[in-house]
């Protein structure tokens, strides 16, 4: 500024108010040299800017609003209206400015002011054009009498708070219901209305008149773009983002606010909104989409040749704005703390979850700060919408000033912050500018006009022979058909052809591809019309990874992941999947299910869902570990078994709380102390559990049966329990579309299908005393309490004890065991050709083994009680070592055959095969047919 211009100013300043100090002057003297803008206003209102010392004089940002509306109240008419809004627009921009440009203000500050005044210019011009408004075409109600307001939707930096200083701002205008304004004579339509009030609004705050414009208003965001209507109802918005809303559209919705409205209505918007924006599952098509909007706004920087755009180019605002962002789209959903229109308290929570370092977070943070200052910088030149560095010198010189260094440090400082971003940005979204070249070649699979023989060509390239090959291109093939079949939108079809040929290229790898691919379409068939997972395994190359290796590994895992797709979202972090609780932790993890269930969903079908769901989950994580080779074989058995023992207490508990609530408890019961306990049998009981066993189980009281509950339903204390244990089986049993829990089977209770689902303790004891079969009390070598009050289950343990250590003929016993074996061959020894055999009831396989440690039980626990101790084969085994009944040589032989016949099944069963094998196990059977012929020949 010319020093004739800066004197003529300060005196103009001087005229308005006391005379300005030298310091002041010097001040006002380095903002006007900077600010073309400030400058002006000055010199067209002396009065404009505040002094107090070398201070610029600011209002707090929540007074603007009060002192825009007193000055409003004078205006009596539009002409008016506009005049003073524009005039205060001006004043308070100069001021803003001047304290940025002389460092007086913090970013944050900074952003605060300058959403504080377009807060006040909006709310304040809407609650001036109200009344009016309504005088013209009367007022539209509610069904109580009450007026509907015009609700402004804020987008972007307005709605997150953080607006730059020359900003357009971006509104969507709805209203809250449909009907008619009041007018005695002629009512219009309630959208009629808002239309005309969102326009005069619109008008007001847009229209460039002498005193120029407040903000330049973009209405591009609302449904439909341009074409859609100016407002929409509440009812309006929500269809169309559940049925039309674009992925674009859930980034832009992140910063959603409704600007000065009552904050019901706020309330009722996050809600609308929430569904649409923020996804229950972890969603990674977030990703795709912002990294192919950040692509196109590349493209299009560079076709307008604006590589120098902080906000646009590389390592620019917008790619810090699409890390949160892109978070915030993925998980916050799941993670509440995310769903902000705060780019800080995004990045906060970010921190906060471990989602980024805070090492990284606290850069980009002190990056978006210097980015942000040089786009204020630039837009008070001259109150002008730029982000592009000045190439003339002139306007060099002007930021240097602002800056108070030389031209050279202010542009390593801006190019070197931009660089930090942008490989930030390329960690977290990858390269926008990077084709998909991916799977190479392995692409053309899925253009539609590739021929048979070119894809067969291209497979055979990449490796295989030519007969594999034939097989793989079939079954994409038939893929491909079925995906046009089952529409699952663009989105979907185009996540497909990028995940098939990525899928292909790593099975291909492999000796057995063709059914190993069989097995992974099984599951994209089930998932191919969930956009969002396929778009998981598209994003994500770590979830592919395990996808493939645990359908190889296992047909079973393969149904389970075809079956409950949300298993998918444990593929993502490959050292969660892989890490295992402690088995003393099962209870607490199930409690962290139902936990994460909303306040609303916690009746007793959604907490049974979850318990579904945790089952699935801890289980695919015994399973991911079991094949991986990090977990043998009896570590499996006891996950599976302690995470069965955690859920029957769960839903033990679930089902007395119901029946509490109905009925009240029987006499002297409480939660604590239920009289009731679950004793296990076979697998379970024995701590041997498989991943799809049944739970043989059977429940048992020692409450008093004479007494009444004392709800407000009353029941007599034994129907009470039997309503209890059917509730139980309800719960277990019951198939949702997340499955079943368990299959259950009660047939080894007193008297099997004719008994009464609970027995009464004494009952319990006097049967299995009196008139349990020798098959019962086989069974009951492998049965333990798993809940109940300690009290009732060491009760139930010492019952246990009583009956195997009872004195028994030994040829009776004999006879009754072979006996009982033989029927058991007869009805279930699977039919083997060849070399095959039936590992489970064949001769010298497991059953023969599990039925010889039940017969030295009952045999000798008269002599020898310890051998009543444990449950599990191995360590009765053991014992009979360590009683003399065997030597140690045999008893190591028969657990290791013991255990490599049970690892042959539960590979078996892992590959949905049934018990029939070809492998050679003739070793071990040979020591378990010798030990049988031992003990149990005639």
């Amino acid at each position: 500024m010319t020093a004739i211009r800066l004197g003529a100013l300060a005196q103009s300043c001087t005229e308005t108010r006391a005379v300005l100090d030298t310091v002041t002057v010097d001040k006002l003297a380095r903002v006007t040299s900077i600010s073309e803008f400030v400058a002006r206003v000055l010199e067209q209102y002396p009065d404009a800017i505040e002094w107090q010392g070398e201070k610029v004089v600011l209002p707090q940002p929540s007074d603007y609003q009060a002192k825009l509306n007193a000055s409003l109240e004078h205006c009596t008419n539009e002409a008016e209206a506009n005049k003073l809004v524009r005039q205060l627009r001006q004043r308070w921009y100069a001021t803003i400015a001047a304290a940025d440009l002389l460092q007086q203000m913090p970013l944050e500050d900074v952003l605060a002011h300058i959403t504080a005044t377009a807060d006040a210019f909006i709310s304040s011009s809407l609650a001036w054009l109200y009344p009016r408004f309504c005088d013209r075409f009367g007022t539209p109600r509610d069904e109580h009498g009450d007026a509907l307001p015009l609700l402004v939707i804020g987008m972007g930096k307005l709605g997150g708070g953080e607006l730059n200083f020359s900003s357009d701002i971006d509104l969507i205008f709805c209203y809250p219901e449909q009907g008619e304004t009041d007018h005695p004579r002629k009512p219009i339509e309630n959208s009629v209305f808002f239309t005309r009030l969102a326009q005069g609004l619109v008008s007001m705050l847009d229209q460039i008149t002498v005193d120029g414009r407040v903000f330049r208003v973009d209405l591009r965001l609302r449904p439909f773009g341009q074409s859609g209507p100016v407002v929409a109802s509440l009812s309006a918005l929500e269809y169309y983002y559940q049925e039309q809303g674009r992925d674009w559209e859930r980034y832009a919705m992140v910063k959603a606010r409704i600007i000065g409205a009552d904050a019901n209505y706020q309330q009722q918007l996050s809600a609308l909104l929430r569904p649409f924006v923020y996804r229950r599952y972890i969603d990674f098509s977030a990703i795709d989409a912002l990294r192919k909007m950040k692509s196109l706004i590349t493209q299009e920087t560079r076709r307008k040749g604006l590589e120098h755009n902080i906000k646009l180019g590389p390592g620019g605002i917008r790619e810090i704005e699409f890390i949160a962002q892109v978070f915030q789209l993925i998980r916050g959903g799941q993670q509440r703390q995310l769903q902000t229109q705060s780019i800080y308290q995004a990045y906060q929570a970010i921190a906060e979850l471990g989602l980024l370092p805070q090492s990284s977070v606290d850069e980009l943070l002190a990056c978006y700060a210097v980015l942000r200052k040089m786009e204020h910088v630039l837009q008070q030149l001259n109150d002008e919408q730029t982000q592009t560095l000045p190439t003339e010198k002139a306007l060099q010189e002007r930021i240097s000033l602002a800056y108070q260094q030389p031209w050279q440090k202010v542009d390593e400082l801006i190019k070197t912050t931009m660089v930090k971003v942008h490989q930030h940005f390329r960690q977290v979204i990858g390269d926008p500018d990077a084709e998909d070249e991916e799977a190479g070649e392995l692409q053309l699979l899925w253009q539609d006009m590739i021929e048979d023989d070119t894809a067969v060509d291209v497979l055979v390239d990449v490796g295989l022979a030519k007969a594999t090959a034939q097989l793989i291109w079939q079954q994409v093939n038939q893929l491909r058909m079925d995906v046009r079949k089952r529409g699952s939108g663009p989105r979907g079809r185009k996540a497909m052809a990028r995940l098939v040929p990525l899928l292909l290229e790593r099975i291909v790898q492999f000796a057995d591809s063709d059914s190993v691919l069989e097995r992974v379409l099984q599951v994209l068939r089930k998932i191919m019309t969930r956009t969002a997972y396929v778009e998981l395994l598209v994003e994500n190359s770590g979830a592919r990874e395990q996808l493939i290796k645990l359908c190889r590994a296992s047909s079973w895992l393969t149904h389970q992941l075809a079956l409950y797709p949300l298993l998918l979202d444990e593929l993502i972090d490959p050292q969660h999947l892989y890490q295992l609780p402690k088995l003393e932790d099962y209870p607490s993890l199930l409690d962290e299910f139902l936990m994460r269930l909303p306040e609303q969903e916690q009746e007793l079908e959604a907490q049974m869902d979850a318990l579904r769901q945790a089952r699935q989950v801890l289980q695919l994580k015994v399973a991911a570990a079991d094949i991986s080779g990090a977990l043998p074989l009896m570590k499996v058995s006891d996950h599976l078994s302690y995470l069965a023992e955690a859920i029957i207490a769960k839903v033990v508990r679930l089902a007395w709380f119901q029946l509490a609530e109905k009925h009240g408890v029987p006499p002297g019961r409480d939660i604590d102390n239920m009289g009731f306990a679950v004793m296990a049998y076979g697998k379970l009981g024995g701590l041997e559990l498989g991943y799809g066993s049944d739970l043989d189980l059977v429940f048992i009281t020692d409450s008093d049966y004479s007494g009444e509950t004392n709800g407000a339903k009353v029941i007599e204390v034994q129907q009470f329990y039997l309503r209890l244990a059917q509730r139980i089986l309800h719960l277990f049993t019951t198939r949702t579309v997340v499955g079943t829990l368990y299959e259950v089977d009660m047939r080894l209770r007193p008297s099997g299908k004719a008994g009464l689902l609970v027995s009464r303790l004494d009952t319990f004891a006097s049967y299995l005393r009196e008139d349990a079969w020798t098959w019962e009390l086989q069974a009951l070598v492998r049965a333990r309490p798993v809940f109940g009050s300690p009290e009732l289950c060491q009760k139930l343990i010492e019952i246990r004890q009583q009956q195997l250590c009872q004195s028994r003929d030994e040829a009776e016993l004999r006879k009754q065991v072979l006996s009982m074996r033989e029927k058991m061959r007869e009805h279930l020894h699977a039919k083997v050709e060849g070399q095959e055999f039936d590992v489970k009831q064949g001769e010298g396989g497991i059953t023969d083994l599990e039925f010889l440690v039940q017969y030295l039980v009952l045999r000798f626990a008269p002599e020898h009680p310890t051998l009543t101790e444990f449950t599990d084969n191995i360590r009765i085994l053991e014992g009979a070592a360590q009683v003399g009944l065997m030597s140690a040589e045999r008893a190591q032989e028969l657990m290791k055959a013991y255990i490599s016949e049970r690892e042959v099944i539960h590979q078996l069963a892992l590959d949905d095969r049934g018990n029939v094998t070809r492998m050679d196990l003739e070793e071990y059977r040979h020591t378990v047919i010798q030990a049988w012929r031992h003990w149990l020949a005639d």
